[in-house]
């Protein structure tokens, strides 16, 4: 009986050992941390909000089987090769500081136990976090950050995947260049003399000034005279005397790398100062942000944009439209840029550890250098994401490519915007060239 009475309870050990453990592991598999670093307050908390509600809608619809979804994580409840594990996204507001989101990076990585980290937006700020995650061996996702620099560093945990400036202020030039085959919808060809001179007012960030030297480096390759390239303080009260000098170069395209509120004021004092070009175009950022539009209203009507995302994709790829009308019930209005490449970052994230398996670090950074997602899963316009695991451009989406939008009114009235570039995907007309203010 006592032996018995032993067996029982060694067996009872174990029978308990083994229902904790299993207990154990479905609390681990609970929640997966990934440590989100936005701009949530500051001049680019308009985009930081976009940011944010896009990552946030990717997030519902991975923890939530949506079956009608036409993505492979819209069926799903969770990371299922990790026992249906939830993706909880933490998010911290690094208010455009590159010292402060490397402290927060930090925060993330060693008390909230983060398994890996996505953002930031501004370049300056990402380059920053993710020295921070490159020192911690912690993996990084950056979905909007475009400084070419980032992904020159030979880093083994950092991933990108949004085209870098270079990409995007090339599509500028093969843009510049079909204006003159006559390759734009609704626009006969343009001489090349009547917009050869180009003026560009970019931000002075890591981001800004890589945008100035690109479109520079671009402006020589292609044939065309920059005028003017100048450098400003982010967030300026007065753009006087940035667009005095830009109109004394008497440019025929106008160039600018801004964030929202300094995009709205920069249009702004173009108009009070009577100063336009035939072509104005913003690299994103500001020039995308709902705020843009809404503040300025038909000002913004002829304004260029390169983008990664217009609603009219929808019209291409019906996964767009799906997860667009999501979207407009969330926050009130269409999917950005910004909205739309967080989204897919967090969409990467979550095939990255389908792919993994695991939450360990060595098995997330193999499945990022190996991972491709087809282009057809994506909201963005993308051949698809595939990184590439060495060589000067280590950690880049090798599928990426940028679009060119320009704002125009509908039938009914209402600003939307077109794609003009790449001139297969146009939606409409070109409004050439730009209304004198």
């Amino acid at each position: 009986m006592k032996t018995n009475g032993k067996r029982m309870f060694h067996y009872g050990i174990v029978i308990l050992a083994v229902v904790m453990g299993t207990v154990l592991a479905a609390q681990a598999a609970e929640t997966i941390k990934i440590g989100v670093i936005y701009p949530l307050t500051g001049g680019a908390a308009a985009e930081g909000r976009e940011l944010r509600a896009g990552a946030e809608l990717a997030a519902e619809i991975v923890n939530t089987a949506m079956p009608d979804i036409k993505m492979t994580m819209g069926p799903k409840a969770g990371i299922s090769s990790i026992g249906g594990a939830k993706i909880e996204l933490i998010f911290k507001d690094h208010e455009g500081n590159p010292t402060l989101g490397a402290d927060l990076a930090k925060k993330l990585i060693l008390d909230d136990k983060v398994v890996g980290i996505l953002g930031c937006y501004h370049s300056a700020v990402t380059k920053t976090v993710s020295a921070v995650t490159e020192q911690y061996g912690i993996p990084m996702i950056n979905e909007s950050s475009t400084s070419p620099a980032l992904t020159a560093r030979g880093f083994k945990w950092f991933w990108r995947t949004t085209p870098h400036d270079i990409t995007f202020t090339k599509d500028l030039f093969e843009f510049l260049k079909g204006l003159t085959e006559g390759k734009v919808k609704g626009v006969p060809a343009v001489p090349k003399a009547q917009i050869t001179g180009l003026a560009a007012a970019c931000e002075k960030t890591e981001w800004g000034s890589n945008v100035a030297e690109t479109i520079e480096k671009f402006g020589k390759e292609y044939g065309y005279d920059v005028k003017k390239t100048l450098l400003y303080a982010a967030k300026s009260p007065d753009f006087s005397g940035e667009v005095r000098s830009l109109s004394a170069a008497k440019p025929d395209i106008l160039l600018f790398a801004s964030y929202a509120s300094d995009a709205i004021l920069m249009m702004k004092t173009l108009k009070a100062e009577k100063v336009s070009g035939k072509i104005i175009w913003g690299q994103n950022a500001g020039f995308e942000a709902p705020e843009f539009r809404s503040t300025l209203g038909d000002d913004v009507v002829g304004v260029l944009t390169r983008s990664v995302f217009a609603p009219k994709i929808a019209q291409l790829k019906p996964v767009a439209g799906q997860i667009n009308e999501l979207y407009k019930k969330k926050v009130g209005h269409d999917l950005s840029g910004a909205s739309a490449r967080a989204f897919t970052a967090v969409q990467a994230w979550v095939e990255v550890l389908e792919k993994a398996g695991s939450v360990k670090p060595d098995a997330i950074q193999k499945a990022a250098n190996s991972i491709t997602i087809p282009g057809e899963q994506l909201v963005v316009p993308w051949g698809g994401i595939r990184f590439a695991a060495s060589g000067p451009d280590q950690g880049q989406n090798e599928l990426g490519n940028g679009i060119i939008g320009q704002y125009q009114k509908d039938k009914d009235g209402k600003i939307v915007l077109e794609i003009v570039y790449p001139f297969e995907l146009a939606t409409a007309n070109m409004i050439y060239p730009f209304k004198a203010f």
